[in-house]
């Protein structure tokens, strides 16, 4: 009982919060320069995680001057609002997202570039997009298993947009997202978002559970130094499921 009375307190506060992100970018951010922007984005991500209870805790150095290209492995709908809780970057997303009521609204405001999967021919363009965006100095960040899993493991990478960096001749900073229960470190199996979940039921078994700590593993920064994308991409994973075992201490 006690425990869905603080649910449902998180889940009132946050959705006021996600109201009046949406009332801001739609109010202040043309006024805003880009790095304003940025900085908005990464306080409301934050503040949504201590509305909800959620402790962020960082091991290692996000990539800090320039462009970049972010790998990580893919648990949860909540992996985009840690990640950008952690340091702004723009997110690759399915298309049918630009459309959602308020979400699409945040999503298209803090950077997002859409792709169409449904599309083959997409992939091409979202390839030469995410080159460009990092061209112009921005950090991209994308999930190369190209959907979520159940944390426990790293699924194969998908090659595509790592074949970005190599056309934009930029680094790619690899990370992993561990999601755990702060009293007994054992992963928090609530937070995933896989086979038959729902988002609802996701975000309330979520808020249900308590002392859940969101860890995010930063690699080094790397040149691709003559990989194609295939090979990059293995060795990206192997380095996301190596961070992923690291112990936090």
């Amino acid at each position: 009982m006690r425990r869905d009375l603080v649910a449902s307190w998180r889940l009132v506060r946050g959705a006021w919060h996600v109201l009046d992100g949406w009332w801001t970018v739609r109010r202040r951010f043309p006024a805003l320069t880009a790095p304003q922007r940025e900085r908005a984005v990464q306080a409301w991500a934050q503040r949504l995680l201590q509305l909800w209870g959620i402790e962020l805790q960082m091991v290692g150095q996000a990539h800090q001057e320039g462009a970049a290209l972010l790998v990580s492995n893919h648990i949860s709908w909540l992996d985009i609002v840690v990640m950008h809780a952690s340091r702004h970057c723009r997110f690759v997303s399915k298309s049918d997202i630009k459309h959602w009521p308020v979400v699409g609204t945040l999503a298209t405001s803090a950077g997002t570039l859409y792709i169409e999967r449904h599309r083959r021919r997409d992939a091409h363009r979202m390839v030469n997009d995410v080159g460009q965006a990092m061209r112009n100095g921005d950090v991209i960040a994308v999930f190369p298993e190209g959907t979520t899993s159940d944390g426990q493991d790293v699924l194969p990478f998908h090659a595509n947009l790592i074949e970005a960096a190599l056309l934009a001749q930029a680094p790619v900073q690899p990370l992993a997202l561990q999601f755990v229960e702060r009293h007994t470190g054992q992963h928090a199996r609530a937070v995933c978002y896989i086979d038959d979940d729902t988002l609802i039921g996701s975000v309330w078994r979520t808020l249900r559970t308590p002392g859940i700590v969101a860890r995010v593993h930063w690699g080094q920064a790397q040149q691709g130094q003559g990989r194609d994308r295939r090979q990059w991409a293995t060795d990206l994973r192997a380095e996301v499921l190596r961070l992923r075992n690291l112990r936090a201490d």
